[in-house]
């Protein structure tokens, strides 16, 4: 079975760790391809997820100026076109890129209009969503959700929190939300990767996510799982950077079918090209040898995503007939 033939829906992937070695060599050509390999790319089996977090590093750095995030943006679309994929929510945190001079704005604006030409050019529909950190402080998430506010007439449309979800309390996260929540901002929260259901319980009462980022370890709570079917909170899960994080052991130890099964809204995603060192493709691939799934459930699981997307209703109708198109044809 060619999974590079299934159209794909993303709705969880970061940008500023997707970078290829192609784009990595033009912004700096003393890195070689092994160095890449072993310092920009997450080994099989990481520590834990703040472990797994550093190999972001060397990325991050790379991206300092509007030329590099341009390049950079414009790379993600080529490996997004050997995906094949329809239809994309790209993830970054501004704060991230001003080591060198840059102002948020500037961040922001060079990537969305990198983003528009690129996507105009390959015909994948794509949209920004800016995040916070989780180590960041009141201030800086602040400032980030306002930056969607200020670009909402552009391709961004949604908040995240990103980042070490082990080491810090939401506390300093909860007026950002809030500010989400007045201003009809949407919003998704990474939760339930590294911490447990407890985490994703407070995000749920704290910052009213319209998704979860991951969100793979409300399995271990029953009414939680009842919690988010009965509201229908869309689960961004990515596989493979669950078991690289080592919150599973083995890909088949991970629930994403279980989750699929208990009538939950599920996508699958494949969290960062680069920092994972996995594609949606592998990862369909992945999911057809360990659980047997087909073209049913992938099918579903993109119809999920589409109608989770942070895209007013009117724009989902065309995307789900046409992946409903295509399936009809493999």
């Amino acid at each position: 079975m060619d999974f590079f033939q299934f159209p794909k829906v993303e709705l969880h992937l970061h940008l500023d760790c997707s970078l290829s070695y192609s784009v990595v060599s033009q912004l700096n050509p003393t890195i070689t391809h092994e160095e890449y390999l072993e310092t920009f790319i997450m080994p099989d089996k990481c520590l834990n997820l703040t472990d797994g977090l550093k190999y972001a590093r060397r990325e991050i750095d790379l991206m300092q100026t509007e030329d590099a995030l341009r390049l950079v943006t414009k790379d993600l679309f080529k490996q997004l076109q050997k995906d094949n994929i329809l239809y994309v929510e790209i993830r970054f945190a501004p704060l991230l890129h001003t080591e060198g001079g840059l102002s948020p704005e500037n961040v922001v604006a060079a990537v969305e209009a990198a983003t528009r030409a690129a996507s105009q050019e390959t015909g994948i529909q794509a949209r920004l969503i800016l995040c916070t950190l989780w180590h960041y402080l009141r201030p800086q998430s602040l400032q980030t959700v306002k930056l969607v506010e200020q670009f909402k007439d552009s391709l961004v449309i949604g908040f995240d929190i990103a980042g070490d979800e082990c080491n810090f309390p939401i506390d300093e996260h909860i007026p950002a939300f809030e500010y989400a929540a007045a201003h009809n901002i949407p919003c998704t929260s990474h939760a339930g990767e590294a911490l447990g259901s407890e985490r994703v319980w407070e995000v749920l009462q704290y910052f009213h996510p319209l998704r979860l980022g991951h969100g793979v370890r409300s399995i271990e709570d029953p009414a939680l799982l009842e919690h988010l079917h009965q509201h229908n909170i869309h689960l961004e899960i990515c596989p493979t950077s669950n078991v690289k994080t080592d919150i599973y052991k083995t890909y088949a130890d991970h629930p994403v079918r279980n989750l699929y099964e208990a009538g939950l809204s599920v996508g699958i995603n494949p969290d960062a090209y680069t920092l994972i060192g996995i594609t949606l493709t592998q990862e369909y691939e992945k999911l057809h040898q360990t659980f047997g799934w087909g073209k049913a459930q992938f099918l579903h699981c993109n119809l999920n995503a589409i109608k989770a997307a942070f895209i007013p209703e009117a724009a989902k109708k065309p995307l789900i007939d046409r992946l409903q198109e295509a399936y009809q044809a493999l």
